[in-house]
C-alpha cells in the first residue's frame, strides 16, 4: 500500500521477486491509467529460458504499532477519522479457472493413510482431531492450483457448476463499475477535494453476479451523522445532474446510503461515507474465496437460492448477503475435515483490526494458502448447509463466529435477536435486520423445505428454476 501522494513504496521481498512495479496505479483518474507505462528501453529482449523458482517465503506484515493510549480504540469505525487508502483492481488468478489438475493433498506421505471421504452432509461438530492443522506463518507458501470440475462429479454438483460459469461477474463487469466509480469521483471532488472513492463488496470480494449491486466507500473529513447526511444530501443533487445516474435516492439508515443506478448496465450502487470497515472485510471474503475452489460457487448458488426464495434482503427483514456469506464460511469451517480455516485466527498480522486502512492488502496473495483434506462435492457440501442449519444449528442459543471458526453462546449483550452472526472485525449482529418473528420463522422453513426436496431429488431444479436464472444473467454478456 503506499499513499497517492508519494512514490509507491517497493513490496516485500518473498525471497527474489522479479524488480518492477506490483500494482496498477490509478491514481483515481479511471481505467487510462492502467495504460499509461513508460517504456524504459527499447533494447531486444534476451531468448527465455524458464528456471524452476525457488520456494517462496510466507508473507510476514510490516509491524504496524498499535494505539499508545491507554483507552481501546472504539470498534465503530464510522466514528474513526477517515484514513487514505488507493484503490485498485485486483485480476489475481482465479483457483476454480485453472486448466484441469489431478488433486493431491498438500503433503502426500505415503505412509499415512487419508481419512475417509465425509459423509454427503458432514457434520458440524468443532475440529478437535489431530487431522485437523493449519499453516504457521513460518511455512512456505504454495498455491494450490485445481479445476473446480473435480468437485462436479455428480448431477447437482454440475448444476452449481454451469451456474456459476455463467453468472460470476466478469473482469468486463468489473472494469464498467471502475469506470463508473472514477468518473465519480471527479465530480464528488468539485465539492470535496480531498475525497476518495473505493469499490468495496462482492464487486471487490469476488462473490458477485453479473448483475450484482455495487458498494463505494466514500472517504472524507466529515464524521457527525448529522454533516454525514448533508454530505449524502448534496451528492444526490450533483447525481442528479450526470447523464449516465438515475434512480437517485437518499436511506437514512443506521449507516445512512445514497442508492442510485447507472444507465447503460442499470447496476445498482450504494455509497456510504466513512464505513471503513467494508474495506477490511472485503479483504477478508477476498481472502476465504481463494483458499478454496468451492468457496465461490457455492457462495453464489447460496445467494441465488435465497433470492428466489425471498429470505435475502436485509430491507424486508431477511438475511442480508454479507450474512448468508458468513453463514457459509461458517459451515465450512466447522466440518469434521474442515473446508476452511479460520484466517484471523491463523494469520492474525494480516487480518489485523487496527490496522491502518492504507496498509490493507487487496490481493489473497499475501495470506498464506491453506489446504483442505474435505474431498466433498460441491452439491454435498450444499445439501449438508441446507442440514446444518434446519436440523442442527441451534438459532435461539448459539452467535456464528467466523472469526473464531466456531460458536458460542448468547449472552445478553447480543439481546432478543433471532439470528446472531457475528461481523468479523467490529463484533455488530449483522443479521439484526431479521427481528420480526414471523420472518426469522419463515427463514427457518425454508431451509427445511430446501433441504427435504434437495434430498430427494438431488437436482437443482428443486430448489432453483435454474435455466431462468441463468438466462436472466446471459442478457449482461
Amino acid at each position: 500500500m503506499f499513499h497517492p501522494y508519494t512514490t509507491p513504496r517497493q513490496p516485500p521481498v518473498f525471497n527474489q521477486r522479479p524488480p518492477g512495479p506490483r500494482f496498477l496505479n490509478y491514481k483515481n483518474r479511471g481505467l487510462e491509467g492502467a495504460n499509461s507505462f513508460p517504456a524504459l528501453n527499447k533494447k531486444p529482449l534476451s531468448p527465455y529460458k524458464w528456471i524452476r523458482p525457488p520456494p517462496i517465503a510466507a508473507f510476514v506484515p510490516p509491524h504496524m504499532p498499535r494505539m499508545s493510549s491507554g483507552h481501546k480504540r472504539q470498534m465503530n469505525e464510522y466514528n474513526n477519522p477517515p484514513a487514505v487508502k488507493h484503490q485498485r483492481l485486483d485480476f489475481s488468478p482465479d483457483p476454480s479457472l485453472a486448466p484441469p489438475a489431478i488433486w493431491r493433498p498438500r503433503f502426500p506421505d505415503p505412509a499415512v493413510r487419508q481419512p475417509p471421504r465425509p459423509s454427503l452432509v458432514g457434520s458440524h461438530q468443532v475440529p478437535s482431531s489431530p487431522n485437523f492443522s493449519h499453516h504457521p506463518q513460518g511455512l512456505s507458501v504454495t498455491r494450490r492450483v485445481f479445476n473446480i470440475h473435480l468437485y462436479a462429479n455428480d448431477t447437482l454438483s454440475g448444476q452449481m457448476v454451469e451456474m456459476f460459469e455463467a453468472c460470476q461477474q466478469q473482469p468486463s463487469d468489473l472494469e464498467h463499475k471502475e469506470m463508473i466509480r472514477a468518473n465519480l469521483l471527479q465530480e464528488i471532488k468539485k465539492c470535496y477535494k480531498g475525497a476518495r472513492l473505493y469499490l468495496t463488496g462482492s464487486s471487490m470480494n469476488g462473490l458477485a453476479c453479473r448483475t450484482s449491486d455495487a458498494d463505494l466507500c466514500l472517504v472524507v473529513e466529515q464524521q457527525k451523522r448529522s454533516t454525514i447526511l448533508r454530505v449524502l444530501s448534496r451528492l444526490r443533487d450533483v447525481f442528479k445532474n450526470l447523464p449516465y445516474i438515475s434512480t437517485t435516492d437518499l436511506i437514512k439508515a443506521k449507516v445512512p446510503i445514497l442508492r442510485f443506478r447507472e444507465k447503460d448496465s442499470n447496476v445498482e450502487f450504494d455509497l456510504n461515507i466513512n464505513n471503513t470497515v467494508g474495506i477490511r472485510n472485503t479483504f477478508l471474503l477476498k481472502s476465504y474465496a481463494h483458499a478454496d475452489a468451492r468457496v465461490k460457487p457455492l457462495i453464489l448458488v447460496v445467494k441465488k437460492w435465497a433470492r428466489h426464495h425471498k429470505i435475502n434482503d436485509a430491507s424486508k427483514g431477511t438475511l442480508s448477503s454479507y450474512t448468508l456469506v458468513l453463514m457459509v464460511l461458517h459451515y465450512l469451517q466447522i466440518l469434521n475435515e474442515p473446508v476452511l480455516p479460520s484466517l484471523q485466527r491463523d494469520h492474525p498480522d494480516c487480518f489485523d483490526p487496527l490496522m491502518e486502512i492504507d496498509s490493507v492488502p487487496e490481493s489473497s496473495s499475501y495470506v498464506p494458502s491453506y489446504s483442505s483434506r474435505n474431498e466433498s462435492s460441491l452439491g454435498e457440501l450444499f445439501l449438508g448447509f441446507l442440514r446444518y442449519y434446519s436440523t442442527q444449528f441451534r438459532w435461539s442459543e448459539l452467535v456464528i463466529s467466523v472469526r473464531e471458526a466456531t460458536t458460542f453462546l448468547k449472552s445478553k449483550s447480543w439481546g432478543n435477536k433471532f439470528i446472531c452472526v457475528e461481523e468479523p472485525f467490529d463484533g455488530k449482529n449483522v443479521a439484526r435486520a431479521v427481528y420480526e418473528k414471523a420472518k426469522f420463522k419463515a427463514i427457518k422453513a425454508q431451509f427445511a423445505e430446501s433441504y427435504r426436496n434437495l434430498f430427494a431429488k438431488m437436482d437443482l431444479n428443486s430448489v432453483l428454476p435454474v435455466r431462468a436464472i441463468i438466462e436472466h444473467e446471459s442478457q449482461k454478456r
